[in-house]
């Protein structure tokens, strides 16, 4: 599933560097994930990045898009060919 930001967030600006598929940005009010890009770092890295670096832990999974493993290396797999 891909990951959100909540209302937690105190724009720190470390999380969006760390996205290795471009899926952060600054919002209106906090930053946000796009979920059409969030591969929760599958196909990168082991864990979520912005997940590791957030100080105050507020990405959590986003329950309105369930996503199993083999849809987010899918997702991945799409962003990879995009960009090429």
């Amino acid at each position: 599933m891909a990951l959100m930001i909540t209302d937690e967030c105190i724009n720190c600006d470390v999380c969006e560097p760390e996205c290795p598929n471009e899926a952060i940005s600054q919002g209106d009010e906090i930053y946000v994930i796009d979920p059409n890009k969030c591969t929760e770092c599958v196909g990168h890295y082991d864990t979520p990045q912005c997940v590791e670096v957030c100080p105050v832990d507020c990405i959590t999974k986003n329950p309105a898009r369930v996503e199993s493993k083999e849809q987010l290396h899918a997702k991945y797999e799409k962003l990879i060919a995009a960009k090429g």
